[in-house]
């Protein structure tokens, strides 16, 4: 709620003793919002008086139901005229209601949908088949309650509290790109941080390093917020107002702040200056941007699998769609100021993620690694500071989530005595032990790399079409030289694959279950989609790329 609302609402109250002012909500506006947090807290009910043998399909059809429904409602506000002439701002202020947020909460919502379903498959657990889960079964069939225990743990082990806790971040990542004030955008940013945080924790056979994930993504974490919590209060101060387009207009000077109270501080250049470094400081740390991108290696490899697909994807989504409405909403009068910062972050990210990933020796760090230098292409697309370079990352951002998704997917099907074989040389020949999972896998890994008919290909022309038309030609050489460096090692996975001999004792391909089966179809069909036929998915990132001021 802006400082200018919660001025009029206290001056009516004034005005009228004993009257309570009444917020005015939106309700329709906000409800796949609504839908995903009300399902989340169904989930805790379930998890807590629903019989442990029940739990898991009542969590998969909230879950799943609740996901589809705020889907709908995301499509039905578009379909009304929401997402373009009758964009607005809803709940007092705090939430923006417009193409961007519309459609970047279609592609966290469609994430979190196949998402679930990979949680469907039960191997949040790097748990093997044989006699690890013999032994594990027979030790909880000892303990009280034990035979449940132990079917769960011959079914795969069941960890059904992610579905609620996924819910809530999914809930809080629907706000953060649509947020239109500083307060809201810091409370959803701990809303779906905070699940996150405990999701990383889950893997129960792998304790040590999931946990010291959790830690390591849970303290970073926390610096970054206090940063960007520090940078709030010092645009506060520089400008008395919380709100978006308060903020916007006392930087234009079209309209100074008339608060008495911080008269002393407004229009002080340093407290802006500062405070928008500390909070473009919080949104690179949830981007993965170079320098702030040490986390990500160690969380992607120690989070159980799924949850790395999950977080991977749509935190990206999230981060970069509030990253967006802060720079073009905000703080489009020091463009000239933060483009030349941002322009060097770019270049650090492609350049460093590229790089760093060629000396990995684990498929999910050097899927971390590629995480990283996907950001910098992306920042190409942010910097351009026009319309075709806010539809560019709308589409690069959509097409990226469900590579992603599909090629996590993949990794938690290749297992050996211990688990999920991440190795790489444990990958050698696995195109002659499963052709199909291999070959799935490698188009994956083309759309990585750029490969024409991909959707990575169409991604990338259009953010470096549009980082160029608006006048980045240098940023876009460093972009087209990092994706050179990228394909040799996504290349070089693809060689393992298929030609080299496998070992005698190399893992085996898990059967899916068919959920997983359709999320990882899901996966391919939108990447070879939008590499082959993507003008209509690009006409609709187009007209979801004009914010509401």
């Amino acid at each position: 709620m802006s400082t200018n609302s919660l001025h009029s609402l206290w001056t009516t109250a004034a005005e009228e003793p004993g009257a309570i002012p009444t917020p005015h909500i939106e309700y329709a506006e906000l409800s796949p919002t609504l839908i995903v947090i009300g399902a989340a807290l169904i989930g805790i009910v379930i998890e807590a008086f629903v019989p442990r043998k029940h739990r898991y399909t009542a969590q998969l059809l909230v879950a799943v139901t609740a996901l589809a429904s705020a889907f709908a409602a995301v499509v039905g506000l578009a379909v009304s005229g929401r997402g373009s002439g009758e964009s607005k701002i809803a709940a007092m202020g705090a939430i923006a209601v417009d193409g961007p947020a519309l459609f970047l909460q279609g592609t966290i919502l469609l994430v979190g949908l196949i998402s679930a379903l990979i949680f469907a498959e039960r191997r949040l657990d790097p748990v093997a088949h044989g006699k690890q889960v013999d032994s594990f079964a027979a030790q909880a069939a000892a303990a009280p309650g034990g035979e449940a225990e132990r079917e769960a743990v011959r079914a795969g082990y069941t960890t059904t509290e992610v579905y609620p806790l996924v819910l809530f971040a999914i809930g809080g990542m629907l706000v953060f790109p649509a947020a239109n004030d500083l307060l809201t955008l810091f409370i959803a940013l701990e809303v779906f941080s905070f699940p996150l945080y405990v999701m990383c924790a889950l893997a129960r056979r792998n304790r040590l390093m999931s946990q010291e994930a959790a830690v390591k993504y849970f303290l970073l974490g926390a610096f970054s917020s206090a940063f960007m919590l520090f940078g709030v209060a010092l645009l506060y101060g520089y400008s008395g107002a919380i709100d978006y387009a308060g903020i916007a207009r006392v930087i234009s000077g079209t309209e100074p702040t008339t608060n008495a109270t911080l008269a002393q501080t407004t229009g002080n250049d340093a407290l802006l200056l500062i405070g928008a470094a500390m909070v473009l400081l919080g949104m690179l740390f949830k981007v993965g941007a170079v320098p702030f991108h040490m986390w990500t290696p160690d969380v992607y490899q120690g989070a159980p699998t799924p949850v790395t697909g999950f977080m991977a994807a749509a935190t990206k989504v999230a981060a970069f769609g509030a990253l967006l409405r802060l720079l073009y909403v905000v703080l489009p009068g020091l463009r000239w100021d933060w483009e030349p910062v941002m322009w060097g972050v770019a270049i650090l990210t492609m350049l460093g993620g590229a790089v760093l990933a060629l000396t990995q020796t684990d498929i999910k760090r050097l899927l971390a690694y590629s995480s990283v230098a996907h950001a910098g292409f992306i920042l190409a697309g942010v910097i351009a500071t026009s319309e075709d370079g806010v539809s560019s990352v709308l589409f690069y951002l959509a097409a990226y989530s469900f590579v992603t998704l599909g090629a996590f997917a993949v990794v938690t099907l290749v297992r050996d005595a211990g688990g999920e074989a991440t190795h790489l040389s444990k990958w050698a020949g696995l195109g002659r032990r499963s052709p199909l999972v291999a070959a799935v896998f490698a188009v994956f890994l083309l759309a990585f790399a750029g490969i024409p008919l991909t959707s990575g290909f169409t991604g990338k022309f259009a953010v470096f079409k549009a980082a160029a038309e608006s006048g980045a030609g240098a940023l876009v050489v460093v972009g087209v030289v990092s994706s050179a460096i990228a394909a040799f090692f996504y290349i070089r996975v693809i060689v393992l694959m298929f030609f080299q001999e496998p070992k005698a004792d190399g893992p085996s391909v898990a059967v899916p279950s068919l959920l997983t089966t359709a999320a990882i179809g899901v996966g391919v069909a939108v990447t070879v989609v939008l590499g082959v036929a993507p003008q209509y998915f690009l006409d609709l990132a187009g007209q979801a790329g004009v914010f509401v001021r």
